[in-house]
Parts: structure tokens; C-alpha cells; sequence
């Protein structure tokens, strides 16, 4: 009986690296599942917004949807109708709508 109690605590503690080893698996699955995907599609919107030219119909973050009649660096000027323009920092705006005889790229 002795000697089961002794081989039990001559075993120890085990490495202090082990752990953390739950710590750095939720690490990595936070950054598969949430962090890449993220930075993905942020890229691929900067993508979007840098490609923007005059004619393209656009909608903005606020929902407002028109035609981009001027593009500057960081500005897009918008016509939401007739006569009705409007100055958009191009990061505000959320999308290009593709013209009416072109299906959409996911369909």
C-alpha cells in the first residue's frame, strides 16, 4: 500500500505547457472561425470599393441606393434621383448592384 501512495506522488503535477494547451486549441478556433473569415470578406469589400466607376449602381450603408455619377479617392458623389446628389465616403458604401441583364456572382 506504501508504495502505491509513494508512486502517486513521485508522478507530480504534469508540465505546466499541457495547460495551456485549451487555452491555445480556443486560441486557433477563434481565429479559424471568426478572425479569418472576417478579415476575408473585408478585403474583399476594399476589393468592391476600389473597383467603383462612374454608372455603377451602388447602396450604401444607410441603405440609400443610386448611381455613382463621380469618383474621387475616398468620395463618391451619388445621384439618388433626378437632380438629388449626394457626396459618400466610398468605405460607406456597403455594395455594387449589378446591372439588370447579369445574374448575381453567387446565383
Amino acid at each position: 500500500m506504501l508504495n502505491i501512495l509513494s508512486a502517486a506522488a513521485g508522478a507530480g503535477a504534469p508540465p505546466a505547457w499541457i495547460q495551456f494547451l485549451p487555452l491555445v486549441g480556443m486560441g486557433l478556433i477563434f481565429w479559424f472561425l471568426i478572425i479569418r473569415p472576417q478579415m476575408r470578406r473585408q478585403k474583399e469589400h476594399q476589393q468592391k470599393i476600389a473597383a467603383i466607376k462612374k454608372n455603377d449602381k451602388v447602396v450604401t450603408a444607410g441603405g440609400l441606393i443610386g448611381k455613382v455619377i463621380k469618383v474621387d479617392d475616398d468620395y463618391a458623389d451619388i445621384e439618388l434621383a433626378q437632380g438629388v446628389r449626394v457626396k459618400a465616403v466610398k468605405n460607406t458604401i456597403g455594395d455594387i448592384i449589378p446591372p439588370a441583364g447579369k445574374a448575381a456572382a453567387n446565383d
